[in-house]
């Protein structure tokens, strides 16, 4: 996997994976940035809830559960001294379906945890991770 970060103006770069993809990130007034766009600890945030998102819906398919739409909600704690990692991530699953089995919402994101997603298994090296889910049953 290669990518590249590529200075457009004062403190906005735009981050390109291969040849398709950019994403635009830029920091705050007080340090030069005109909020123009994510930061980067706000893409590691986003990059953890699509990693596990991706994960645990895929499984729930696989069990074939009626998932009609899925949201992946985060919450990061940082440290106060730079460098200002994450310390805690509070992670809540949102599923809406029909008949969906809470067994096998928690066996999907305990696979997401412990087998598949390597955005989780690097940030739980720094930071605690809990997770929590909630069923909606849609009509």
């Amino acid at each position: 996997m290669k990518a590249s970060v590529i200075l457009d103006k004062g403190m906005s770069f735009s981050g390109v994976s291969g040849k398709e993809f950019s994403v635009r990130m830029d920091s705050g007034p007080a340090v030069g940035g005109s909020d123009s766009g994510f930061r980067p600890m706000q893409l590691l945030l986003i990059g953890l809830g699509g990693c596990t998102g991706m994960d645990v819906l895929s499984i729930l398919r696989k069990k074939r559960q009626d998932v009609v739409s899925f949201d992946v909600l985060l919450d990061a704690e940082q440290a106060e001294e730079h460098p200002r990692i994450f310390t805690h991530i509070d992670i809540k699953y949102i599923i809406r379906g029909r008949g969906i089995r809470p067994a096998a919402v928690e066996r999907a994101i305990e696979l997401s945890v412990t087998k598949y997603c390597p955005a989780q298994a690097m940030l739980a090296k720094s930071a605690v991770i809990d997770h929590v889910y909630e069923i909606i049953e849609e009509e």
